[in-house]
């Protein structure tokens, strides 16, 4: 197996000098050296194709034994580091210290066909930054988060990617609910892809420690490697720099907004500086549209990271971001205007982003009050955001009177639509109808459009249960279907309309459909 290696972060950035694999605090340096540790007994039990081919790795090598030890942590590639990185982060709105790559290390990076990936295997092992925790995975976290980064990709949300999910043969013990019965469970690795890695984390450990050489070091890095057409780093640069991250980070949340996607710990640690989807743990997708959801057991006392409060969140944490690059600014002001602008594009981008679900393209001042009556009517019942925006798409404005027969299978109770909700859903349709008189598209033009952004595939929860109790099994089969239909989840594939369905009853309250610890 050949790949083109080009290590940048573990050849350009200070390197903690300790090389021994004790959790201690780690100063003026941006990661460690780590070996990831051995396993007794890998298997491969899915592997991506595509991110095979954009590693330009032949899939015949993926069969090798090699392939097999690099990506299990048993087989360190030649010419290779392997490190973990230093980062601090705010969790839960507390300033944590450092926390940095706990089970996390970076193999190596590679090029291909100009693209610049960074490889990384979760739950390799302990690092420095393992605190008292082993630095393992185990399977149902792996499974979700395998197929989750990939089928977010084909949503087209920025996301992190996944090469491969394997077992290690070794049993971790875990408490998943938090509530003091821990069990030993499958221990597995995911192979995780992206072209870096950097979270905000990053640059407030440093800032936190008034370790401004340090920070500057790694903030030039980041604009010289990741942000190179923002020119040589300087004042006005870092600027600009935050600016993107904050368009980037925007950008990403509404697309979260968009499919119903409930990340669950958007501590400051968890977010990406390229505004990638990072670190798959509690998240969860809406089944009913719900502002005050959130799928993380953590979160469900003051619901922090609720699907509604997202957006405030990531302005939030862009505060924080601010505030650790302001030793390089040392100006305020234009921090603030990025962070305005923030609010007003969130505002601007939020309502685009439900009119393109509504299929409302010629801009009308009415467009906030139709998308708020239809925000509240939505909140009525337990109503399925997936089936209501898809099968809204088949709406036609000659016949309001059918607009609730269109959605009737979107509601999880269908008999409370009677009386003052049902008049309000017929308000609203009839609101609607009268809307679309003004756009221009044919009723089958609408509905195309309205389905390339509306999907009628996403990885409800139970679904990713289901694969995990399976591979629990021994049997890889769900993980392999549930892989091909999300690369395609805005297709019709009526091959796979079981899965176009609401959540079961079975699945409302059982442990990793409903809620998630962070250890999931």
């Amino acid at each position: 197996m050949k790949l083109n290696i080009k290590d940048k972060f573990n050849s350009k950035l200070p390197a903690d000098p300790i090389l021994e694999n004790t959790r201690r605090q780690v100063t003026n340096a941006c990661f460690s050296y780590v070996t990831p540790k051995q396993t007794s007994k890998p298997e491969l039990v899915h592997v991506s194709p595509e991110m095979l081919h954009n590693l330009g790795i032949p899939e015949k090598d993926a069969k090798s034994d090699i392939f097999l030890n690099v990506f299990t942590g048993n087989q360190v590639l030649p010419n290779t580091k392997p490190y973990a990185m230093c980062y601090g982060g705010h969790q839960f709105g507390n300033w944590a210290g450092q926390l940095g790559d706990g089970r996390a290390i970076n193999l190596c990076e590679v090029e291909h066909q100009s693209k610049h990936w960074q490889l990384q295997l979760k739950g390799a092992g302990e690092t420095p930054y393992s605190r008292t925790a082993d630095g393992l995975a185990v399977l149902r976290s792996s499974i979700r988060e395998y197929l989750c980064s990939e089928a977010m990709f084909h949503l087209g949300v920025p996301t992190t990617r996944a090469l491969s999910l394997a077992l290690t043969g070794d049993k971790v013990l875990r408490d998943v609910m938090y509530d003091g019965n821990p069990a030993y469970e499958k221990g597995a690795i995911v192979c995780r892809v992206a072209e870096s890695f950097l979270r905000f984390g990053n640059y407030q450990i440093f800032a936190a420690r008034q370790d401004k050489d340090t920070l500057k070091t790694l903030v030039d890095y980041t604009i010289n490697n990741h942000f190179s057409h923002l020119g040589t780093p300087s004042k006005a640069t870092y600027i600009q720099f935050f600016k993107e991250v904050s368009e980037r980070t925007l950008e990403m949340i509404i697309h979260w907004q968009r499919v119903g996607f409930v990340h669950g710990v958007m501590n400051t640690d968890n977010m990406s500086i390229l505004g990638l989807t990072i670190d798959y743990g509690p998240y969860g997708w809406l089944e009913g549209y719900e502002y005050g959801w959130t799928p993380n057991t953590t979160d469900r006392q003051h619901k922090r990271y609720r699907y509604g409060n997202q957006p405030n969140i990531g302005l939030w944490n862009l505060l924080q971001l601010a505030n650790a690059l302001y030793p390089l600014i040392e100006e305020a002001a234009p921090l603030e205007t990025i962070l305005n602008k923030y609010k007003t594009d969130f505002e601007s981008g939020s309502l685009n982003m439900m009119r393109s679900k509504i299929g409302l393209y010629c801009e009308e001042e009415t467009d906030v009050k139709i998308v708020q009556a239809l925000e509240d009517v939505l909140h009525l019942t337990e109503t399925d955001m997936t089936i209501f925006f898809r099968n809204l798409s088949s709406f036609k404005t000659e016949n309001p009177t059918e607009g609730l027969n269109l959605i009737n299978e979107a509601f999880y109770k269908p008999n409370e639509i009677v009386g003052n909700i049902e008049k309000r859903w017929n308000d609203w349709f009839n609101s609607y109808a009268k809307r679309l008189q003004s756009e221009t598209l044919s009723n089958t033009e609408r509905r195309k459009k309205m389905n390339a952004v509306n999907p009628k595939y996403v990885l409800r929860n139970y679904m990713a249960q289901l694969a995990i109790d399976a591979a629990d099994k021994g049997d890889y089969k769900l993980i392999s279907e549930l892989f091909n239909m999300l690369k395609k989840p805005y297709d019709a594939q009526p091959e796979y309309d079981k899965w176009f369905a609401k959540r079961p009853d079975w699945a409302r309250h059982k442990v990793g459909c409903s809620m998630l610890s962070c250890s999931s």
